[in-house]
């Protein structure tokens, strides 16, 4: 089974509804979704804040490409452009970590293609990605040059202010008796 765990943001638009299109869009395949967090914009470039989540995805058909494709399309149908580094945007769709079966387990994929590097190359360094990665997999494990650190420690080597940036919402991203 093909697994992907996804950093999912928006600070355009009506940006809960945009991330619940987002777990509407991956359907079925969704194993797992965080609480929805406030985090204000990182890069620089100055935005509204962003809600963020994090889902944990599964598919026997797709491969590390076919999660990419699937999120673009999703970035695309809400309306994405990609004119500025870090800047405001409708949709983002990351893939933070992709495994695949091996004999006896799974392996992360790595990939040093610029088109999809894997592990995402800064996800160590973002507490709105590893926060609520942290509520839906607590033993979550991340490569990072190579090596495999748990992402508490992870989380631990962050700024307080970082941290602190990333403030849980009470919004859910599936409404009472949906899936999953």
């Amino acid at each position: 089974m093909t697994r992907a765990v996804l950093s999912i943001g928006s600070n355009m638009g009506d940006r809960l509804e945009l991330l619940r299109g987002v777990v509407a869009g991956f359907g079925a395949r969704v194993r797992a979704i965080s609480p929805v967090y406030s985090t204000a914009p990182w890069g620089g470039v100055k935005q509204d804040d962003f809600l963020n989540a994090v889902l944990v995805v599964e598919d026997p058909a797709y491969d590390c490409h076919a999660w990419l494709a699937h999120g673009q399309r999703l970035e695309q149908a809400a309306g994405r452009e990609r004119t500025v580094r870090w800047g405001a945007r409708t949709l983002d769709v990351d893939i933070v970590t992709c495994a695949e079966p091996v004999a006896g387990g799974s392996r992360s994929c790595r990939s040093a293609d610029p088109v999809l590097t894997l592990p995402h190359p800064r996800a160590h360094e973002r507490a709105f990605v590893l926060i609520p990665w942290l509520d839906v997999e607590p033993a979550a494990v991340l490569d990072v040059a190579g090596i495999e650190y748990p992402v508490r420690d992870l989380l631990a080597k962050l700024a307080a202010g970082e941290i602190a940036g990333v403030r849980r919402t009470g919004h859910t991203l599936t409404s009472a008796g949906a899936a999953p």
